[in-house]
């Protein structure tokens, strides 16, 4: 394995390794962080303190009030994010037919409003919310407006601190009413996997099968410490596929990559996808 920071002869060594081949590309927090959106484990990443389903159920709902409450001040701010050069780079890749496809640990929802059409969201979408009663879901933008009907002085000239998740911290959720299901008064959450939360066995297979029909695999973005993805990865080491990694600073799989490359991947993936595409 090489490890280097990427310069233009590094580019034009990652294009000679994924020339020729349908690149399966798989993307973590690191590829929104140019979007403004705070990586989980990179440098200077915030400290947090990840909900569970355990806590998010329990019968003192003060964790489900905060959570429900940082959410919806993070909303505000994660939902005007737009894609960046990275994620244009890899809807490029995908519409030119060199990517069979992107599995994505982030819930923002940036591949898709950059152009990629086949993307498999391993750990949910803040996009969403579903009843955990009848399975109803519910468009997010609809149940923060409900939020603020029911929390009419909740986030009022309140500056926020943007968390990987979309997350906020909130100062008081004492009084905050918690959304509830408008069919049948069940619980509602965020359509996303939780932490210590399996990944959906249909949402996993759909991942398996971009990686199935690639012959090299692109990381952007990710320490790759987080099991869904590393599965995957095994799954394309059994096969002894090309793996290029584009990310800020060590992963967990720089030592099993054909060749790392170390940089931003808004800076690197667009220069990658030229060069692919020359």
């Amino acid at each position: 394995m090489n490890a280097v920071s990427f310069s233009v002869a590094d580019i034009f060594r990652a294009a000679d390794l994924l020339a020729g081949h349908r690149i399966a590309i798989i993307t973590g927090a690191g590829i929104s962080t140019e979007s403004g959106i705070p990586d989980y484990r990179g440098e200077g990443a915030p400290a947090r303190t990840p909900m569970t389903h355990e806590r998010f159920l329990a019968q003192d709902d003060a964790d489900r009030r905060r959570y429900w409450a940082g959410g919806e001040l993070g909303w505000k701010d994660f939902s005007t994010r737009s894609p960046n050069a990275g994620h244009r780079a890899v809807a490029r890749l995908e519409s030119e037919g060199l990517a069979t496809g992107v599995v994505t640990q982030n819930v923002d929802g940036l591949h898709q409003a950059a152009g990629s059409r086949r993307v498999v969201e391993l750990h949910g979408t803040g996009r969403r919310v579903r009843c955990l009663n009848c399975g109803q879901i519910f468009d997010r933008r609809a149940v923060s407006a409900r939020i603020l009907r029911d929390n009419p002085s909740f986030g009022v000239s309140t500056t926020v601190t943007l968390g990987p998740d979309g997350d906020a911290v909130p100062a008081d959720t004492t009084d905050f009413v918690v959304p509830d299901c408008t069919v049948c008064g069940g619980l509602l959450r965020p359509d996303v996997v939780f932490f210590g939360e399996f990944v959906p066995g249909e949402t996993f297979r759909l991942a398996e099968g971009i990686v199935a029909a690639a012959d090299a695999v692109l990381v952007a973005g990710s320490s790759l410490v987080v099991n869904s993805a590393t599965r995957l990865l095994e799954r394309a080491r059994r096969r002894d596929l090309p793996l290029v990694i584009v990310n800020r600073g060590a992963t967990r799989w720089d030592d099993r990559a054909t060749l790392k490359l170390d940089g931003a991947t808004g800076e690197v993936l667009p220069a990658l996808a030229q060069a692919l595409l020359d």
